[in-house]
């Protein structure tokens, strides 16, 4: 007996304390960004600081890399080069265009860079190449100066033609000014061209797949990016656009269970962080990836998690486009016409995502059995439109009227006109195919040539349908509807 007591006393005072345990247990996982190096003047106790902030920097973690460029500049107020990093941070090349008090605050940091002591000859040349973005904002267009800044980091990459990270910023320009309008995406494929052999260099660079990916982000290329797809969340876990990234090329790709995979991290990653707007970037992949998978459960429950989110306003466009896309999405895509009927655009919503509502309640009316009048939507979208028009937007110009003259078909096919339906399908079909969707979207909530495949079979034109759902796939493969429309259109063949 007493030499079972000795023993236990032994085991206890060799075990750790129950404190210690839970400490272990409850003890964060390490941050994971990838690893950059970025050369700098800066005081070297700053550095691995400074790196880590362009790490977030490169995935898009820009509150999170503002801060890490603050540290930095707390630590070592004389490290002008960190002032260029927060400006950086304001300058969101592949979402919204910097106004107000975004523009304001990069500006505010490249004079503060500038007014201060000279650094080395490269810091200065990246402040005055992110000067060129930032400069005369009140009387010179954004995409005039985002292709400025895109030349003189051109000719800094020229200048500097062993620097990688000048050579990687240089590429990210290349993909920010590329024309939507351009089919042969000849600014994606210089940029991968660049990017491409600095990741054999540096394979667990953040920035790196991050830029592929989005160089890749088309139906021409998309396969090109699945390397960079597969890699990107495991090299910047930490990073919830890191998570999300890679459902970008499995959109494409129709991967959608590899997408929900993605984007269901990617929520709960940006939920945990406070990051309302890449949660909501991810929920709106992931309730397309579901609807294309036939889960219309799954998608419903993004949607109900949406509208318990208070207070979102959409002024901006990440929140914006998420918070009135998913809606839509759910309603049109499962033919729920009475719900798409009444929806609202959120608060503070800017014309170009207006516009999804508007064109999903005219959808909603004009579809129904019978149909009823949607003209006062239609209207709306007109003035969608005209605002677009008035502030030069050529892009969402072009993408609103696309959605005008769908629901302007849906009209004609309510009435029985069935030759205007098909004939105004038709012309916004081609005017989307024209245009790449921007990064910020999986793609049109239902492509026009999709649509007119579905007219095809409503007017009983089954070879034109089935021609009609095979270009949608050849541009979206994998998309449930024109998959489904295909499958009809083949069957109406077979039994003629």
């Amino acid at each position: 007996m007493r030499r079972c007591l000795a023993a236990i006393l032994m085991l206890l005072a060799c075990a750790p304390p129950a404190h210690a345990q839970e400490d272990h247990q409850h003890h964060p996982a390490p941050e994971r960004l990838g690893k950059v190096h970025f050369a700098t003047s800066c005081a070297p106790a700053v550095q691995p600081a400074f790196d880590r902030a362009v790490a977030l920097l490169h995935s898009f973690a820009y509150d999170q890399a503002d801060m890490g460029f603050a540290d930095v500049l707390a630590r070592d107020p004389a490290c002008a080069v960190a002032h260029w990093g927060r400006a950086m941070t304001h300058y969101h090349q592949l979402w919204d265009v910097p106004v107000g008090a975004g523009l304001a605050a990069g500006a505010r940091e490249i004079a503060l860079a500038e007014a201060m002591p000279p650094a080395s000859a490269r810091e200065r040349a990246l402040i005055a190449a992110l000067r060129a973005y930032f400069d005369q904002a009140d009387r010179i267009a954004a995409p005039v100066r985002a292709m400025r800044y895109s030349d003189a980091m051109a000719k800094l990459a020229r200048d500097y033609p062993r620097d990688d990270e000048i050579a990687i910023f240089h590429a990210l320009s290349l993909i920010a000014t590329a024309s939507p309008g351009d089919r042969d995406h000849a600014r994606q494929k210089r940029a991968a061209a660049i990017l491409e052999p600095i990741w054999k260099r540096q394979p667990d660079h953040p920035g790196l797949p991050h830029y592929l990916i989005h160089a890749y982000d088309s139906a021409e290329l998309a396969a090109k990016g699945l390397a960079a797809a597969r890699l990107y969340a495991k090299i910047a876990p930490s990073a919830p656009h890191a998570l999300h990234m890679p459902s970008h090329i499995f959109t494409r790709l129709g991967l959608w269970d590899d997408s929900i995979a993605s984007n269901i991290a990617a929520r709960d990653a940006a939920k945990a962080q406070g990051d309302v707007g890449e949660q909501l970037h991810a929920m709106d992949y992931l309730t397309y990836a579901y609807l294309q998978r036939g889960d219309a459960a799954s998608a419903a429950h993004e949607v109900a998690d949406l509208h318990a989110i208070t207070g979102l306003s959409g002024a901006g466009f990440k929140i914006g486009y998420a918070g009135n896309a998913m809606p839509v999405r759910l309603a049109v895509e499962t033919h729920d016409w009475a719900s798409a009927s009444q929806l609202t655009p959120i608060a503070n919503s800017t014309p170009q995502v207006a516009a999804l509502v508007w064109w999903a309640r005219a959808l909603g009316k004009l579809r129904a059995r019978p149909p009823a009048a949607a003209d006062g939507d239609i209207a709306e979208l007109q003035k969608c439109r005209e605002a677009l028009r008035a502030a030069n937007d050529s892009y969402w110009t072009a993408q609103v009227d696309t959605l005008l003259k769908s629901a302007q078909a849906w009209r004609f096919a309510a009435a029985g006109d069935r030759e205007a339906a098909i004939a105004t399908m038709t012309a916004a079909a081609d005017e989307e195919d024209g245009l790449e969707k921007l990064p910020l979207t999986p793609g049109p909530i239902v492509p026009a040539r999709e649509q007119l495949g579905e007219l095809f079979l409503l007017t009983g034109k089954p070879h034109e349908a089935l021609g009609a759902f095979e270009a949608a796939l050849d541009l979206a493969p994998g998309r449930r509807g024109s998959l489904q429309g295909k499958a009809a259109a083949e069957r109406q063949i077979s039994s003629r």
